[in-house]
């Protein structure tokens, strides 16, 4: 595998957002095949910013027929982000008594990203998967939101040890949406995102277009 730029890296921090306003517009009055594992009492899960949505929509287009994309998660309130930042920081120290403050947080991020630059909690990320026309989930190798500890690495979108058949998913599932506009975190091969930092520092744009917000009525 490559080098991968974790979200902790300070590139990632360092990239300036220039809000451009967009709402959060929920995904469940789209076309789009809605999962309800991550649903919250406010329903956030099924936000994104409108400019993602659209081009979900798009890769969509691009599946061989009878696939569709499952979306999962879009939208977390930065409280949220923390809340799972801290778990999962918790987690790793019981485990790692020994690291550095530094080292763990470069760690935690591989999972969780870091809550000043999390791009969920702008609304740009989403976590999706395959499925059929039953809406089954295909196979793509693990869990979605399997860390690193319990799928021994075979998390990272392009870990080696996966399955030729999750492979062949996992390829079609990039392809629509890396051509739709979106990048992936390559630690999550279900973690996508369009307009955040992450995204900015991997297309070499000059800056963010969506920073962290709160969900209001009407978006």
């Amino acid at each position: 595998m490559s080098e991968i730029v974790l979200m902790a890296d300070p590139k990632v921090a360092a990239l300036p957002v220039l809000e451009c306003g967009e709402p959060l517009v929920d995904v469940r009055d789209s076309s789009l095949l809605v999962d309800t594992r991550k649903q919250d009492p406010d329903h956030a899960y099924a936000h994104l910013r409108q400019g993602v949505l659209e081009r979900l929509l798009t890769a969509q287009t691009l599946l061989p027929d009878g696939l569709r994309l499952l979306f999962v998660e879009g939208y977390r309130p930065p409280s949220l982000q923390r809340a799972y930042f801290d778990e999962y920081a918790a987690q790793l120290r019981s485990t790692h008594p020994t690291w550095s403050d530094d080292r763990l947080h470069t760690a935690t991020s591989r999972y969780v990203s870091p809550p000043s630059i999390a791009p969920h909690s702008a609304g740009a990320a989403v976590d999706l998967t395959l499925a059929d026309p039953s809406g089954r989930e295909l196979d793509l190798g693990t869990p979605l939101n399997a860390d690193p500890e319990e799928s021994d690495g075979a998390c990272y979108t392009h870990a080696p040890h996966i399955t030729p058949q999750a492979r062949a998913h996992r390829s079609l599932l990039s392809t629509a949406l890396t051509t739709a506009g979106l990048v992936n975190y390559p630690t999550e091969w279900w973690h996508w995102s369009y307009g955040d930092r992450y995204w900015a520092l991997t297309t070499a744009a000059p800056s963010a277009l969506y920073g962290p917000r709160e969900l209001t009525r009407g978006g």
